[in-house]
């Protein structure tokens, strides 16, 4: 079998002997004094043979000469962008996928030790040079960020040791490095132990939501590789965005430094790349979204092409050897008993300028939280078709919960049946460690459909020994609210999501501890109002409860102060 260990390393680039500057300062105009490094990031080997490899771009901006003039006009920057001392390291794993202690890297990339001069890379002995190609963006992917990350919605990305806000420098994150290793395809040490072979990827027009991913990169970077190099994370395709799915959302969880790893779909003992990491950790209007956010590897390998053909076409300018991966993962349709019967029960629900999310429990009735309303008698519906579209529906809402209540509830009618529509099945008990699935609109709403995150069943909390509260450990965010909780195995309806958790003083969310009403509480009234047709039948959630009130206080206590939907 081959591992994504053998294909993964870590990039590091700096140049030598200049002293660095205190954190946070920009770099000087004068193009003899540089700044701060060394920079580093993971990276991905593509051709064993040439030593060709990719990595992320943005650990070579801080030493561009002239950056807006470059970035602005160029499809691609050649290493005479940069400075000609400019120096590019690769570490590699040794045998059995770790590399070997470097005591003298790890001192310099630690913040707590003193950089004043580059590291001396060279006396590891899985670490060699590297030589620049090119720095290009990739440009479908650039064209779905710029839709999707709108500079109002206050959206904030953290790299190692720097923080990114909206501003020129987050169109960094589109670009990519390709460089040359010669000293990987002279290293064969690691190669029975890992698995030699050719990397394979699977092509991003076949992923589905909900498939499994692993992430294989290098948290911290090169912060001593020898504990964090190669580190595996496990999550699920959350979402799919752009042209031939550009864009992939995960809930495989990475942190800064993973930057430029491969993420993988595996089968039959075989991993396949799907795409590389851009950012690990993202912030919208200062909530933490719990997403990785990656770019197709289809949609790089295809740029990569175009600016060699181009060249190819001027002359033999760039005599090195062509990207050299081969083959898909042919993906099988997950079918209507699959993940894709769920999406389609699922409702984005837009109030005026509020919106969330809703579960369709029957041809005419949606389940959703009262807030996700906002006091509104009119609800706008649009649920998800087959053909990547919306079908817009009004509905009216029969019955929400008083601001009082213990319970964040509302139901919605709508002006016509859904009969295209499969409604889930209703779960009648809840088992602790159990996996589950949250689908809902959080993140980008309509955009992208609905996302989806996986977790476990954490906690079922309960009052005269009947769950009134399901806890999960899904990626839950604003504009999740009134989303269903599936459990993974059998596709049943859970409950709905409610809140998640909140630090008032320290103004943090916690998206992988969040809330939900159990579906045993609600089925019953779902039951009378069926045989009476009376909205009466919903009253029972407003009965006066001190001691639901003290377990649902947070979400009480978060409705008027938090601007998020959740």
């Amino acid at each position: 079998m081959i591992s994504p260990e053998a294909w993964s390393c870590v990039v590091s680039a700096y140049v030598p002997g200049v002293p660095s500057l205190p954190a946070g300062q920009p770099p000087a105009p004068t193009p003899d004094v540089q700044w701060d490094g060394p920079w580093s990031c993971s990276g991905l080997l593509l051709d064993r043979s040439s030593g060709l490899l990719l990595c992320h771009g943005e650990i070579f901006f801080p030493f561009l000469r002239q950056r807006e003039q470059e970035l602005s006009r160029k499809p691609f920057l050649l290493p005479g962008a940069f400075p000609p001392d400019l120096q590019i390291r690769v570490q590699f794993p040794g045998a059995r996928g770790r590399s070997q202690p470097n005591p003298t890297l790890a001192s310099a990339c630690n913040p707590a030790a003193p950089r004043t001069q580059a590291p001396n890379v060279d006396s590891s002995p899985n670490c060699s040079p590297a030589q620049m190609l090119m720095v290009f963006p990739c440009p479908e992917f650039q064209d779905i960020f710029q839709t999707l990350f709108r500079e109002s919605d206050k959206w904030c990305f953290y790299g190692e040791d720097k923080e990114r806000e909206l501003q020129s420098e987050l169109l960094d994150l589109v670009w990519f490095g390709l460089l040359r290793c010669p000293g990987w395809a002279a290293n064969g040490d690691g190669d029975d132990a890992l698995g030699a072979g050719t990397l394979q990827y699977v092509r991003s027009e076949c992923l589905r939501k909900g498939q499994p991913m692993f992430s294989c990169a290098s948290p911290f970077a090169s912060l001593c590789s020898e504990i964090f190099m190669n580190t595996f994370s496990k999550g699920i395709v959350s979402n799919l965005a752009g042209e031939r799915n550009a864009m992939i959302l995960t809930d495989a969880r990475c942190l800064p430094g993973t930057e430029g790893g491969g993420v993988y779909i595996r089968s039959r003992g075989m991993y396949y790349l799907a795409g590389l990491i851009v950012a690990p950790l993202c912030w919208k209007a200062n909530e933490w979204v719990g997403l990785t956010l990656v770019c197709s590897a289809t949609c790089i390998f295809e740029t990569v092409g175009r600016i060699l053909n181009g060249f190819g076409h001027r002359g033999k300018n760039m005599s090195f050897c062509p990207v050299q991966v081969s083959g898909h993962l042919p993906l099988t349709n997950p079918g209507r008993h699959g993940l894709t019967r769920l999406l389609g029960a699922v409702a984005l629900l837009e109030c005026g300028r509020v919106w969330g999310s809703g579960v369709i429990v029957s041809p005419r009735l949606i389940l959703t939280c009262r807030h996700v309303l906002d006091r509104a008698s009119d609800v706008r519906v649009k649920i998800p078709s087959d053909s990547h579209r919306f079908l817009a529906l009004r509905g009216r809402v029969l019955f929400a919960t008083k601001e009082n209540s213990a319970y964040d509830v509302a139901v919605v009618e709508l002006e016509e049946d859904l009969l295209a529509v499969e409604t889930p099945a209703i779960a009648s008990g809840f088992s602790t460690g159990e996996d589950v699935w949250v689908v809902g609109y959080g993140v980008f709403g309509q955009s992208c459909g609905p996302s989806v995150t996986a977790g476990i069943l954490s906690a079922v909390i309960t009052v005269g020994n009947q769950p009134v509260m399901l806890q999960t450990t899904c990626a839950v965010h604003a504009g999740a609210s009134g989303g269903p909780v599936f459990r993974s195995s059998s596709r049943e309806l859970l409950g709905i999501v409610s809140s998640n958790a909140r630090n008032n003083s320290a103004g943090a969310t916690y998206p992988h501890l969040n809330f939900s009403l159990p579906i045993t509480v609600l089925q019953p009234l779902l039951g009378a109002y069926s045989r009476t047709r009376d909205a009466a039948a919903f009253e029972g959630l407003n009965e006066p409860s001190d001691r639901l009130r003290a377990l649902w206080r947070l979400q009480g206590s978060l409705s008027a102060a938090q601007k998020s939907k959740l």
